[in-house]
């Protein structure tokens, strides 16, 4: 009986308390903007305009089995409060939802990953467009795979990773933060041909080793490392995102908070002053957003424990401001 409870908990409502802001009897806040719904009671409302769909991934067992700095569970949280203070300017026509979080109860880190995938895939059937909130990167699994559920197995799903680490470790030993993209490629054999499409931006090489390395080239990995990935060196960036995006049908982008730097990103799992900065980010944003395949995008390793001043969690909040703005432009 236990364990049905706990299946029942593993998705749960947004606290409303965490959606205020600055007074104003005006719709000028994001808070003011967000509806929240329950997706064990009601889908996504089906919009004529664009729909945009938070979805939080409250789990840092991934990080734990990594060995990393705990805390990412709380990720979700922290990115709703600071997202829910910022001013919006959307047109009355665009909806932004909040369709709660997925819990991790105790390690069970792969239901957690499976009510992701129902959850994305719900949104995207009602033509939402998920922005999930981690949380470890271990829920690019989880996001992956609901993509995947509602486009089908004939369309091409083209993986833009912004991080420091490629996270293609082996999931022998088992699944965690560090194994997501080696298990969408383990996924991916068709006929013992693999088809996975990986473009990963911001590569360091004192956070992969060489067996990491020697893996993404065997796999035909795409990769710009940290020292190619800065903001004069803009044109470059832009051409491999174009060059990658040509070949597929959707973009799914993943951004890793721990690839910035620890002077922007300090509460990250596995925080580094060698990251790379804001500006070329947003170049990446902005070029991936212009090709219009763009279908779901995550932040992850959002870590409150280790921020400062909330800093990364301001970071997390700008970002996805970013995001929401550019696409509903289109």
């Amino acid at each position: 009986m236990a364990y049905l409870n706990d299946r029942m908990n593993l998705y749960k409502p947004t606290d409303e308390n965490i959606w205020t802001g600055r007074k104003t009897d005006q719709d000028l806040y994001v808070y003011q903007k967000v509806t929240q719904i329950d997706l064990e009671l009601q889908n996504v409302p089906v919009s004529e305009e664009k729909s945009f769909v938070f979805l939080g991934y409250e789990c840092d067992e991934g990080v734990k089995r990594n060995k990393g700095r705990l805390g990412t569970k709380e990720g979700p949280r922290a990115a709703r409060r600071q997202l829910a203070k910022l001013p919006h300017h959307l047109s009355e026509s665009i909806a932004v939802f909040d369709a709660g979080n997925v819990i991790c109860i105790g390690d069970d880190m792969e239901n957690a990953q499976s009510i992701l995938a129902n959850k994305v895939a719900q949104i995207l059937s009602n033509k939402g467009t998920p922005l999930l909130l981690g949380g470890g990167h271990d829920m690019a699994y989880g996001h992956f795979n609901g993509i995947r559920e509602f486009v089908g197995n004939d369309q091409k799903i083209g993986i833009v990773n912004l991080d420091a680490h490629f996270d293609l470790r082996s999931n022998e030993n088992g699944n965690n933060s560090g194994t997501p993209f080696y298990q969408i490629g383990m996924d991916s054999f068709k006929d013992g041909n693999l088809d996975l499409s990986y473009l990963c931006l911001g590569i360091r090489n004192d956070a992969n080793d060489r067996l990491l390395f020697q893996r993404a080239r065997e796999w035909d990995v795409k990769y710009i490392e940290a020292e190619l990935f800065h903001k004069q060196n803009t044109s470059y960036v832009i051409n491999k995102i174009n060059e990658f995006c040509k070949e597929v049908d959707f973009v799914y982008l993943t951004i890793d908070l721990d690839g910035f730097s620890s002077a922007f990103a300090p509460g990250v799992s596995a925080a580094s002053p060698m990251g790379f900065s804001i500006d070329i980010a947003l170049v990446v944003l902005d070029t991936l957003i212009t090709t219009n395949k763009l279908i779901s995008a995550d932040v992850a390793e959002l870590n409150p424990t280790y921020d400062k001043d909330d800093q990364t969690a301001k970071l997390a909040a700008s970002l996805l401001h970013f995001i929401i703005h550019k696409v509903a432009l289109l």
